[in-house]
């Protein structure tokens, strides 16, 4: 058995991306894995956050794990900052990271591009991520293939800290699923889905009603060919939805070119959007289910006490590595 970490930013609800791109996945793997399934709150403060709408998001990406499938008896969920070893060690990796290695992280580029001031953690928040997956002792992290950057940089870490400390970290290998590991924007089809687009019509959100999918999917970005193909260079709107209605349906690529050869784009959306709306409402029903329980909290508590019992382990013998604390005299 081998141990999973996972984190998601509570930043804005979840969309079909995040599902077929690694909730799907999250669920597969604690049948035959030790899996910790984190909200990392304390990676969404990097930028600006509304404190209501925060605590909000944080909860509803709870119910959402719970609701896709994330089963509390198979899997530790909790709340990053209910857990301060993630932070605490966070520092500590912070103390063996460089700037130049954290200038060159692609999304600390991105986020920080034309602004006059950006916030010192939007730079240092890579060590912490780090500090999240290494407290467990993760042999596996599966992420999309834009964290691939992030991975390699908790492994440069966590090498370092045994080399010149004491070899307390388990080096952690990447997953990156075969089939949607990346799902696009709807709208801009060679940039990835995400929750945070301003544009409501370039994502699916994992609770958007029957008819507002349809319509996002109708109105999604095509070509004039009218041909279902895949070929991402060339046709990359119709490869999105593609790849999309294959992870719903567990149909092949190859199978939806050979069922909609000659029928256009207008019966191919339409299926696109009945298959989502299959996948969504089963989640959609537990999701208001739990939102507004005790057992979600019950949950949430347990989570954070079973993480805590681990991180707290890791932490100390990193603690102790670095020469941290003191040593009680023995009376």
């Amino acid at each position: 058995m081998k141990t999973i970490f996972s984190g998601i930013q509570p930043s804005g609800t979840l969309t079909i991306g995040n599902y077929l791109g690694a909730i799907q996945q999250f669920v597969e793997f604690q049948e035959d894995h030790d899996c910790y399934f984190c909200i990392v709150d304390e990676h969404a403060i990097t930028v600006p956050q509304d404190r209501l709408k925060l605590r909000q998001n944080i909860r509803s990406l709870a119910a959402l794990y719970l609701a896709a499938g994330i089963n509390s008896d198979k899997s530790t969920l909790f709340i990053q900052s209910e857990v301060p070893a993630h932070t605490q060690l966070g520092w500590m990796l912070q103390s063996i990271s460089y700037i130049g290695e954290l200038e060159r992280m692609t999304q600390f580029k991105d986020k920080s591009a034309g602004k006059e001031t950006v916030s010192s953690s939007l730079l240092t928040y890579p060590p912490l991520m780090a500090a999240d997956i290494l407290l467990y002792k993760t042999d596996i992290v599966p992420v999309g293939d834009d964290q691939k950057q992030h991975l390699e940089l908790t492994r440069n870490l966590a090498q370092r800290f045994n080399n010149k400390f004491n070899d307390i970290f388990t080096i952690p290998e990447v997953h990156i699923p075969k089939v949607g590991a990346r799902i696009m924007s709807l709208q801009e089809p060679t940039s990835k889905m995400s929750k945070s687009d301003e544009n409501e019509k370039s994502f699916i959100s994992m609770l958007d009603e029957p008819k507002k999918i349809e319509k996002k999917i109708k109105s999604a970005i095509t070509d004039s060919e009218g041909i279902v193909k895949f070929d991402k260079e060339n046709k990359p709107g119709v490869s999105n939805l593609m790849t999309i209605y294959a992870s719903c349906s567990g149909k092949s690529v190859e199978a939806i070119e050979a069922a909609y050869a000659g029928k256009g784009y207008g019966e191919f959306k339409q299926d696109v959007a009945n298959a989502i709306v299959d996948v969504l409402k089963p989640i959609q029903e537990r999701y208001n289910e739990l939102i507004n329980s005790e057992a979600l909290d019950e949950i949430l508590d347990k989570g954070a006490e079973k993480a805590s019992l681990t991180a707290n382990k890791s932490l100390a013998k990193a603690k102790k590595a670095m020469g941290l604390g003191r040593v009680k005299k023995k009376r």
